[in-house]
């Protein structure tokens, strides 16, 4: 017969003091990660209340776009049309498409003539190009902050699609622009001096030579110095 094995010893318990110190441990842990559970939980009803009115606030965003860029596009219209009618004297009419996605706003712009639209970089030979550029650079610019942005402009040829006879209207709308806005505007051109002699607070002329480039002052003949700036082109 065969003869059982003897069992084996118990081990000893721990010391009381070890016991409850890895019960304390143990415990802190617990508390610790129930802690970050409750704080997950907060979390995740915070995620769940946001994204049940995720679609309103989206919908009202998209209306408070809607309201504040047709106000802003009203004024565009209005005002760039005036600008390329006095300039080309020509039935034409700016129209401004806006857009609202995904938080964010866009303009769109073209041009109407007679009902027909037209590709603002094409239109009477690029001069519709060159109007409206000179007009959102003036817009943009006055919605800066005065006190971190001077109030300066500078034009770099902005009339180089402008046939020579239309120039002294593009700079008449200038020149009135930034006045009105408190603009100090620097135009650079090929045209002739006289183009600029009706509107321009002052004209110089920049002549290349064989001792580098000569700057001259133009000044205009008494006939044109004199008149009011009332005077139409």
């Amino acid at each position: 017969m065969p003869v059982p094995a003897p069992s084996p010893a118990l081990a000893a318990p721990p010391a009381p003091d070890a016991a409850r110190r890895a019960f304390e441990r143990l415990a802190g842990q617990r508390r610790a990660l129930a802690a970050e559970r409750d704080r997950k939980a907060g979390r995740l009803d915070e995620l769940k209340a946001y994204l049940a009115v995720a679609p309103q606030v989206e919908a009202a965003l998209e209306q408070l776009g809607d309201e504040m860029f047709g106000k802003l596009a009203a004024v565009i219209e209005s005002h760039l049309t005036l600008a390329l009618q006095e300039v080309l004297g020509q039935p034409i009419r700016l129209r401004v498409e806006q857009d609202f996605k995904r938080g964010g706003a866009t303009l769109k712009l073209h041009v109407e003539r007679d009902g027909r639209k037209e590709d603002i970089m094409r239109g009477t030979g690029g001069s519709v190009a060159n109007i409206l550029s000179v007009g959102l650079r003036l817009f943009a610019l006055s919605r800066l902050d005065p006190a971190t942005h001077r109030r300066f402009l500078v034009l770099d040829e902005q009339d180089c699609w402008l046939a020579p006879d239309l120039v002294p209207r593009l700079v008449k709308i200038i020149r009135d622009a930034g006045r009105g806005l408190g603009f100090q505007v620097v135009m650079i051109s090929h045209h002739p001096p006289a183009s600029f002699e009706r509107y321009a607070d002052r004209i110089y002329r920049f002549t290349p030579g064989p001792d580098g480039v000569q700057v001259e002052p133009h000044d205009p003949p008494p006939r044109v110095r004199d008149r009011e700036w009332k005077d139409e082109v």
